[in-house]
């Protein structure tokens, strides 16, 4: 009982309702998250592009990401992690509604201009609530501690992906894409309308949600750990922390990290939707089975990340990171090699090894960093670019459709994957290796 309380208390303070409605936050961005990966095929098809085009919706995504980490920091540095909260949410509410006029308009820029102003909004809550969670109990507890709030990320991720299947997904018109290039203009802008009504309406709905968090935080007392100083030193505390090799090399294994964890998430659809089809489904119940192994691979990642939650309890973060990472390529090169149902049963078990690593890599990196660790995370956040560079890179092969004679494009792909996971089983090991000597 003396354990739990030293997770979420520090100097006689309980944290539990303030941990309650950060660790709320991480589910709803979550959900971002994952109802947006299957609207690479869905904004693909609906808009007649490739599936290159269709990345472009992570582009947007993660691009916002990246360009609003280090404003957020500065901007919580000299305000406050509360402020910062608010001002994502803000940010997160814009987007989700900007769908309305988007759709009114019909352009697919529109749309990617929502998911950008969207994740700056997400930029701001990660730069805010992953430090400001490590800030709510003792610093040897932190990355534990991170661990448990970020269990509460797939949940969300898992309502964004039952969301997608059930309620976008599945109600699109069930036309292929093959036979949607083969309509005329006036039939393709009518089918477009209907199904881009379909796929904001849950966007719409989520940011009403997001108003009433957001009123909620505003209203309630949350404490000012870590917001002792509003000093910004921009230059100078990048030059320190960069400074630091672990934090260096925890940014690049974040950025792989990233970049693996999107890839499979996506691509998932477009491997089971080939392998679905080789085995005589139509495209639309295949991409709505791929959907459900997604759903089942976010179900594992969160068993899987409370497993290892309490696993740190007996060994170190960084030792545990390189043995899931291990068992992540072992897992990736299954999806390599098979072209059947086994080989989506080795990308679900894929998201089981992935459960650990962002918080993991994210308490490592910012370990000890004190009032830095506002600029640390902004950096750490920047590296999710990593899921708007590498999934394009990934959508350029499969759009091959084979390779080395017969060989599927979509097997081939997850080498990327693959690559990913050694970096961050390295820095694992390294990290392990460099605290235990």
């Amino acid at each position: 009982m003396e354990e739990k309380k030293s997770l979420i208390s520090k100097d006689g303070v309980n944290y539990l309702i303030p941990f309650i409605l950060v660790t709320f936050c991480f589910a709803l961005w979550g959900f971002a998250n994952d109802i947006t990966n299957p609207m690479v095929k869905a904004f693909s098809k609906i808009f007649r592009m490739s599936v290159t085009d269709g990345t472009l919706v992570q582009v947007a995504f993660y691009g916002g990401y990246f360009c609003m980490a280090f404003p957020a920091a500065i901007f919580i540095r000299k305000y406050s992690y509360k402020a910062g909260v608010l001002m994502g949410l803000g940010l997160y509410a814009t987007g989700a509604l900007l769908f309305f006029p988007s759709k009114s308009i019909g352009l697919y820029g529109c749309f990617l201009i929502a998911y950008f102003i969207m994740t700056c909004g997400l930029s701001f809550l990660e730069t805010s609530c992953n430090p400001y969670i490590l800030t709510m109990g003792p610093e040897e507890t932190a990355t534990r501690r991170l661990n448990m709030a970020q269990c509460f990320n797939p949940c969300g991720s898992i309502i964004g992906m039952f969301v997608a299947m059930n309620f976008i997904q599945a109600k699109l018109n069930p036309m292929s894409s093959d036979e949607r290039a083969l309509l005329g203009n006036a039939e393709f802008e009518a089918m477009k309308d209907a199904d881009l009504s379909v796929l904001i309406s849950p966007y719409l709905i989520i940011g009403l949600v997001i108003v009433a968090m957001f009123l909620v935080i505003f209203f309630s007392k949350m404490p000012k750990n870590g917001d002792q100083s509003h000093d910004i030193h921009f230059w100078s505390t990048l030059k320190r922390i960069f400074s630091l090799k672990y934090y260096r090399e925890g940014v690049i294994a974040q950025f792989f990290y990233v970049g693996a964890q999107i890839m499979c998430w996506t691509f998932i659809i477009q491997y089971g939707t080939r392998v679905f089809m080789a085995e005589g489904m139509d495209e639309q119940s295949a991409e709505v089975l791929s959907q459900r192994f997604n759903i089942f691979a976010m179900i594992f990642f969160i068993c899987s990340r409370f497993i290892a939650t309490y696993l740190m309890k007996y060994l170190k973060p960084a030792k545990l990171l390189a043995i899931f990472g291990i068992l992540a390529m072992v897992f990736t090169i299954g999806v390599i090699l098979f072209q059947n149902r086994v080989g989506i049963y080795c990308l679900v078990c894929v998201s089981g090894c992935m459960s650990l690593m962002f918080p993991t890599i994210y308490g490592i990196a910012l370990d000890g960093l004190g009032d830095d660790a506002k600029f640390g995370a902004a950096g750490l956040i920047m590296a999710i670019l990593g899921g708007s560079v590498l999934p394009p890179l990934q959508a350029m092969i499969i759009d091959q459709k084979t390779v080395f004679g017969t060989f599927p494009a979509t097997n081939a792909s997850f080498i990327l994957p693959f690559i990913c996971f050694l970096i961050v089983t390295i820095y694992g090991y390294r990290t392990y290796i460099r605290r235990s000597l």
